[in-house]
């Protein structure tokens, strides 16, 4: 009898699970907050340079005429250069003349329209041409400390607890979210940011864990779906204080309080039971079962708890006698590992083009704060999509359904004349929905492809994968400097590309999922007899025997024990529940 087994006895998800699993999903909101607030603490207004006559207080408009006579054309974009003006005395008589002077000089200071973004930390530190390339570095290493964060405070809560390190967490997101809002310069102001992003993984991952790890499988699927939705409101809300609050260093403050609100869940919040169990504190988990079935005006019996116990010690001397796989494990057999590589690639596109497009939305045109909330809208019925059809059309129909109408749409973008931005913000919003449905499909899909050995480190391996799309995305953004439709363009052909390569993955739906290196080998590969065609697969020509005899000798091999390669790079691991909750 195993944990989960507990919990029927605890009535499944029952009123103390939902009360505590809904409290733990608000804290997604803050989490959204601090991931999508870039696009406007770093948001980039229409900017031109500020001419020596200029004083610092000038406004953005010029009339046309002066335009031509001040800037140059920017060979590239087709209009006035931004980062350049010509080098002339601007005197009334060189206005009068018509003649533009000839000689071009770079800006040393600029003006910003501030009709959309009253301030941001581009406008204060000058972040524009040749320094444009800070803005995607701001948001560039923020997915780094992400990236950090879930390696490092999902290694500590499997050591110290899921509790405490939630705790210290939150605390550090409030104390670096403030700092960020006050910062000087723009390096104190990145440093805080990443560590603001470290901590939404302690905070978001930890508690969704927790969360997890309370919900029977039946449930896990919605429960995990449900939690995403709490950030997608979060994501809409963002906008809500964009609006409220123009200045980009009391929004930064204004989105990072609401997290104080949370440290009053150290009184409500306990500490996760499978944790306990795990790690060798029995009698806390038995208080805690005990507090949870008395709550829902259950008892669980006396021998279910003393059979639980039993098979928790038992299950901790197998794991320390049993050698754990190495990540290595995944690249030594080719079907694993085609299989893996094809899997990595999907994480990170998925990544790249959802990151990618949240934080485009400001160069889309039209409104930006709608063009937002919009793009945060799509995914609640991006979501409800996935509760609908995941475990009826099978997981790789959605994800590769998903990532190719993501590529069709965002392609089609080029086609659309710079006239009609609204088509152009459609057709992006489309393909962020679509986006959105195979991303949360790519975390059932992957989990069910690796074997139960290696799932952990599999999937930490992919989750580092998707964060180096997360931290590559900014830089595609800034060739919308460029040329408008470029981002989307590169988004679109690698979503398309993704999409298409994700239908040589076997389908996982009501298929037995793999447990040992061998079944992972296996799963998906095409079985052959000698002189048949098994079931509609082809048969082989001329060498059937040799097959099934190749096949034979790879079982053996596959069933011998693998020795753990040295080295092995347990920082891949993502924080994680139990396997089983893995695949949610």
């Amino acid at each position: 009898m195993g944990y989960d087994d507990i919990l029927q006895h605890l009535g499944g998800f029952g009123r103390y699970q939902r009360r505590i699993y809904v409290l733990l999903c608000l804290p997604a909101i803050s989490c959204a907050f601090h991931k999508l607030a870039g696009v406007f603490l770093l948001a980039a207004p229409d900017y031109r340079c500020r001419l020596p006559y200029e004083l610092e207080n000038a406004t953005y408009g010029l009339p046309d005429e002066r335009l031509s006579m001040a800037y140059p054309i920017d060979t590239l974009t087709g209009k006035y250069s931004t980062c350049n003006y010509l080098d002339a005395n601007f005197t009334d008589d060189y206005w009068a003349s018509g003649t533009p002077a000839a000689g071009v000089r770079p800006c040393n200071h600029w003006v910003y329209d501030r009709t959309k973004f009253e301030s941001s930390t581009v406008t204060d530190w000058d972040m524009v041409c040749d320094r444009n390339w800070l803005r995607a570095s701001a948001d560039s290493l923020f997915m780094v400390g992400v990236m950090l964060g879930s390696i490092g405070f999902g290694y500590l809560s499997d050591k110290y607890g899921r509790k405490p390190i939630f705790f210290a967490s939150l605390v550090l997101q409030v104390i670096f979210g403030v700092l960020a809002g006050v910062a000087p310069e723009f390096f104190t102001y990145t440093l805080a940011r990443m560590v603001v992003g470290a901590t939404t993984s302690g905070v978001f991952l930890v508690a969704y864990v927790i969360a997890m790890e309370m919900v029977g499988p039946n449930d896990r699927l919605y429960a995990g779906v449900v939690c995403m939705m709490f950030f997608s409101v979060g994501y809409m809300l963002t906008a809500a204080f964009a609006y409220f609050f123009n200045g980009w260093r009391m929004l930064q403050i204004a989105l990072t309080l609401p997290g104080v609100l949370f440290l009053c869940y150290w009184w409500f919040i306990p500490e996760s039971a499978r944790w306990l169990l795990s790690n060798g504190r029995p009698t806390e988990a038995i208080t805690l079962i005990e507090k949870v079935a008395k709550s829902n005006k259950l008892a669980v019996p006396q021998e279910a708890l003393d059979k639980l116990l039993e098979e928790d010690k038992a299950q901790q001397q197998d794991d320390t006698n049993e050698p754990k796989p190495s990540l290595l494990d995944i690249f030594k057999y080719p079907n694993l590992r085609r299989k893996a590589m094809l899997i990595f690639f999907d994480w990170f596109v998925n990544s790249l083009t959802y990151y990618g497009l949240s934080w485009n939305t400001n160069n889309l045109g039209g409104n930006p704060l709608l063009n937002f909330v919009i793009s945060g809208a799509v995914e609640i019925p991006a979501y409800s999509f996935l509760l609908l059809t995941l475990n009826r059309w099978g997981r790789r129909t959605i994800l590769c359904g998903c990532m190719i109408f993501a590529g069709m749409m965002l392609l089609t973008t080029m086609a659309v004349p710079a006239s009609q931005q609204w088509l152009i913000v459609v057709l992006a919003m489309l393909g962020k929905m679509a986006i959105t449905s195979s991303y949360g499909t790519v975390y059932v899909f992957s989990a069910e492809q690796f074997p139960t050995v290696i799932r952990n480190v599999a999937l930490g391996a992919s989750s580092t994968s998707a964060r180096v799309g997360g931290i590559l995305a900014p830089y595609f953004n800034l060739l919308g400097d460029y040329w408008q439709p470029l981002p989307l363009l590169i988004f679109g052909a690698l979503a398309f590309v993704g999409g298409v390569l994700s239908l040589l993955l076997p389908e996982t739906h009501n298929q037995k999922l793999p447990e040992t290196i061998a079944d992972g080998e296996n799963f998906g590969k095409r079985k052959t007899v000698p002189g048949g065609d098994n079931n509609g697969d082809f048969g082989n020509i001329g060498g059937g025997d040799r097959d099934i005899e190749r096949t034979a000798e790879e079982m053996q091999v596959l069933s011998k024990p693998e020795s753990n390669a040295e080295g092995e790079d347990l920082a891949l691991n993502a924080p994680k529940a139990e396997e089983d909750k893995k695949k949610y």
